[in-house]
């Protein structure tokens, strides 16, 4: 059982491999949500989300003789970027398993790191699969996306130092995919004032979270379309047994809902925020968390999204003359 010293003594092991990201706020978003809102931006940390806290958390724990031999794991983008960066700066090698779909920024920034990737099909089956053979035939150590006490309790660290830096809310909301980051944001919340609320905000396209919530047992998504791509996961029995036992409620928002809170947070708040970092504003937005006059933590989750055709349409200016 994961306790705050445990989310703690991951804080103290971690700190000087992760940015401590700051909190701002809007007062516009404030008027808007009749709330005192305060933006957690972990679109600000190293490899552009939260995952690098698990990561660097993970690794810290690994004897010399696993560090040695490597890790592994599968990942769309957010983890595989944290966990080659990490593995880089502690020297460590890492190879990550990537589906064929997954976004080609974040794949250029995970071999950037140095990490080797291997390409494998679109489903989890399909990446876990790959990722056992590669045990199997190296005897690389997986480090889980969010199946891992030493993930959750490195994702718990952002609550901690929100909490910290705030002087306490209300409400936190975070996203969920695989529940990595809402289980330690629960377990954060709950062991430092059992009062406080924590809610999660997933993608309608992908509620495997909200309908096992609602059910009481784990539901696994059969087919996945949201926009969200880093929370295309399932939720696992770890992570499900702390958000039943600690979250108050999980929403779901449309992938417009999304792209709004997206463009809310790039005009108002000029910060650069990928969908899946939206998803925790979009639920509040659209006002299925009670939050009028609380005081509300939002973990913007990351930032790594590709520019390349924003950029493009601009060039596309330049060579037009217009």
């Amino acid at each position: 059982m994961i306790t705050l010293t445990d989310i703690q003594d991951a804080h103290s092991r971690i700190k000087k491999l992760i940015n401590r990201t700051p909190i701002m706020t809007s007062r516009t978003i404030n008027r808007m949500v009749h709330a005192d809102v305060f933006f957690k931006c972990e679109n600000f940390q190293k490899a552009g989300a939260f995952k690098a806290r698990g990561a660097a958390h993970a690794l810290s724990r690994l004897t010399d003789e696993e560090k040695k031999r490597g890790v592994v794991t599968h990942s769309s983008g957010n983890h595989a970027q944290a966990l080659a960066l990490a593995s880089c700066l502690m020297g460590v090698r890492a190879t990550i398993v990537m589906p064929k779909n997954a976004p080609s920024v974040k794949v250029e920034a995970t071999k950037g790191y140095g990490a080797d990737v291997v390409f494998c099909g679109n489903t989890e089956a399909d990446r876990i699969a790959t990722a056992d053979s590669l045990i199997e035939s190296h005897g690389y150590t997986m480090v889980h996306p969010y199946d891992d006490d030493r993930i959750i309790c490195g994702a718990g660290t952002a609550a901690l130092e929100m909490l910290e830096d705030t002087g306490g809310v209300d409400i936190i909301v975070a996203p969920v995919g695989g529940g990595g980051l809402l289980s330690g944001t629960s377990l954060a919340a709950k062991l430092s004032e059992k009062n406080m609320k924590v809610y999660a905000s997933e993608p309608r396209g992908g509620d495997d979270a909200y309908r096992s919530y609602q059910s009481g047992k784990i539901v696994k998504n059969q087919e996945v379309q949201t926009i969200a791509d880093g929370l295309r996961t399932n939720i696992c029995s770890r992570t499900f047994t702390i958000i039943k036992e600690h979250v108050d409620g999980i929403v779901t928002v449309s992938d417009r809902e999304i792209i709004n809170a997206m463009r809310l947070l790039w005009e108002r708040m000029k910060i650069v925020v990928e969908p899946s970092g939206a998803v925790s504003l979009a639920g509040v937005l659209n006002k299925d968390i009670p939050v009028s006059g609380k005081r509300v933590g939002v973990i913007l989750s990351g930032g790594n999204i590709d520019l390349g055709g924003f950029f493009g349409l601009l060039e596309e200016k330049i060579l037009d003359g217009s």
